[in-house]
């Protein structure tokens, strides 16, 4: 079974965001960058199969500047077995991250299944995993954290709203976008993040997979950072005299009652 993990870089939670000098985006020096979490998971659940099915491989792929790498290898010291960078600029939106996902794909001599994380939590659009999908004529099934899997089938359950699950069964070869929940992923050990610097991490240029930067939709001016937090008010006094202070601050001042 031929497996492959679609994977995004992103910046750390913890990691304090800078705009550029023409705040056209951040400033990605001295970001430390991590591997989105969801895509953890899809990471997790392909090298649990890959574990269930011998002779199986998991191929990891990642958009992005070159720095991108570094993510592959991270899913590399987990277990999985090859790595594809896809470059493309910075800048690139989700279009044309998932056009040139796709476009590396389609270069491979057979998909099986596909893994993703529902969302980036950098830009939290959830837009990539579904073109991915459509640009490869494949079903997709998002928001995963529960998979059963059957002769080229598979059976994914998800909760919608109200506390419902909702069952989908689809064939294979399908794009399953893992949820938190799906797995516990695991953690490199030191040999396998040794053992990881020698696997093989085939890297691609647009013109490589038949796309351009003319397929890029969207781009970015005016970034603005959030307003600082205004300082918190200490209201002193007994009780009463804080109950009294604190709706003549939310009357008078916040005007919120």
């Amino acid at each position: 079974m031929n497996i492959y993990v679609c994977i995004k870089q992103v910046p750390d939670t913890e990691t304090k965001i800078k705009l550029n000098p023409n705040q056209s985006g951040i400033d990605t020096t001295g970001i430390k960058w991590i591997v989105s979490p969801y895509d953890e998971f899809a990471v997790e659940e392909a090298l649990r199969l890959k574990e269930k099915n011998p002779g199986s491989t998991v191929t990891v792929l990642s958009a992005g500047p070159s720095r991108v790498i570094e993510a592959i290898r991270t899913a590399l010291a987990t277990g999985a077995d090859q790595g594809i960078h896809i470059e493309i600029p910075e800048t690139a939106d989700n279009h044309l991250t998932a056009k040139a996902l796709a476009g590396a794909l389609k270069k491979e001599t057979q998909v099986d299944l596909i893994f993703t994380g529902k969302e980036a939590i950098d830009d939290g659009a959830s837009q990539v995993s579904q073109l991915v999908a459509e640009y490869l004529h494949l079903p997709c099934v998002s928001v995963v954290n529960s998979i059963q899997y059957g002769n080229q089938t598979v059976q994914c359950k998800r909760e919608i709203e109200g506390g419902s699950i909702e069952i989908l069964e689809s064939s294979m070869p399908v794009l399953i976008a893992a949820q938190k929940g799906l797995n516990e992923p695991r953690y490199a050990s030191l040999p396998n993040i040794l053992k990881a610097k020698k696997k093989e991490v085939k890297s691609l240029k647009l013109g490589d997979i038949g796309v351009s930067e003319a397929d890029q939709k969207i781009r970015y001016k005016n970034f603005q950072l959030p307003p600082p937090k205004q300082a918190g008010k200490k209201i002193s006094g007994d009780p009463t005299a804080q109950a009294k202070e604190l709706v003549r601050i939310l009357h008078a001042e916040a005007k919120v009652v």
